[in-house]
C-alpha cells in the first residue's frame, strides 16, 4: 500500500475535527447568550447562529484539499502524505481558533447589541488562515497534475 492515500483521508478529517471543536466552541458560547438574554426579558440576536456555523467552511476546505491531493496523484508519496496531516492541520486549527473568536463575538454582540460587523471582520480573518493553507497547497500539488 501507498503511504501516500492515508493524505488526501487525513486533511478532510483533520479539517472537520477543527470544524467540530470550533462549531461546539460557538455553539456553546451561543446557547449562553441565549440564556442571558432569555432571563433578562431581551431579545436574543438571530446572528448568534451565524456565529455557531461559521468553523463548519473549514471541512469544506478540507474536502477541496482531498480532491487537489487526489488529483495529483504522480507527486511523491510523502509530499501527499504531507499535503494531507500538515494542511489537514492547519486548516483544522483555523477552525477551531475560528470558534473561539466567534464565541467571544456572541459574547460581546449578547451584552452590547453592536459590533456585527466587527466582528465578522475579525471572524473572516481568521478564516482566511484555512483558505491560504488550502491554495498555497493547491499550488504546490498543481505541479504535479
Amino acid at each position: 500500500m501507498d503511504i501516500g492515500f492515508l493524505g488526501p483521508a487525513a486533511a478532510l478529517c483533520l479539517a472537520a475535527f477543527g470544524s467540530a471543536l470550533g462549531t461546539g466552541t460557538a455553539a456553546s458560547a451561543s446557547v449562553g447568550v441565549w440564556k442571558k438574554c432569555y432571563a433578562n426579558n431581551k431579545t436574543a440576536p438571530f446572528m448568534l447562529v451565524a456565529f455557531s456555523g461559521v468553523a463548519l467552511t473549514q471541512t469544506i476546505y478540507g474536502f477541496l484539499l482531498m480532491q487537489f491531493i487526489n488529483n495529483a496523484a504522480a507527486a511523491p508519496s510523502m509530499m501527499r502524505l504531507g499535503a494531507g496531516i500538515f494542511g489537514g492541520l492547519a486548516i483544522g486549527a483555523s477552525a477551531a481558533m475560528q470558534g473561539r473568536a466567534a464565541a467571544g463575538a456572541a459574547d460581546a454582540l449578547g451584552e452590547t447589541g453592536k459590533g456585527t460587523a466587527n466582528y465578522l471582520i475579525v471572524i473572516g480573518i481568521v478564516e482566511t488562515v484555512a483558505l491560504f493553507v488550502m491554495v498555497f497547497l493547491l499550488l504546490s500539488l498543481n505541479a504535479y497534475s
